[in-house]
């Protein structure tokens, strides 16, 4: 995936003293498991959370637990312009979207409910079809309690 259409991408974890955040290489946003390998590298015994947003299109979250890596795509009918959203597909196994099919998140709503985020709050943030993914993966990172950090990091 070319540099420029990638307009973020952030792990973000938990140590001793709270939330720590990274960027993630650009070579593990060409597709998902590229981008669960990166996550595996994250000092933390608690996980870590990968959050990638491009061209302005759509966002990927992942959070990994030991073995355990839940997803979410915001738009599913980024699956035919984006080889990271299609991977994301493949893993979940969903079906190709069709030519007509709405703009809708697919995946796990429930990854961040322990973290304060429940899948309704969750649902609502997708929603909204004025928002950029990039300011709702900032919405997210205010919830979770780590949006200053992650402004400054993003820039």
């Amino acid at each position: 995936m070319p540099e420029d259409t990638v307009d973020l991408a952030v792990v973000a974890y938990r140590d001793d003293e709270g939330w720590r955040l990274d960027t993630v290489p650009d070579d593990a946003v060409e597709d998902v498991e590229d981008l669960v390998d990166a996550l595996r590298d994250v000092p933390s015994p608690s996980g870590a959370l990968g959050m990638v947003a491009v061209d302005e299109d759509f966002f990927v979250l992942v959070r990994l637990r030991g073995d355990d890596a839940r997803m979410l795509l915001s738009d599913i009918t980024a699956v035919d312009e984006w080889p990271l959203a299609d991977s994301v597909a493949d893993v979940l196994d969903l079906p190709d979207p069709e030519d007509d099919d709405e703009p809708q998140p697919a995946g796990d709503l429930t990854m961040l409910a322990d973290l304060g985020v429940s899948a309704i709050d969750l649902a609502v943030m997708l929603d909204d079809p004025d928002a950029y993914p990039d300011e709702v993966l900032s919405d997210i990172a205010q919830r979770l309690g780590f949006g200053d950090e992650f402004e400054a990091l993003i820039g």
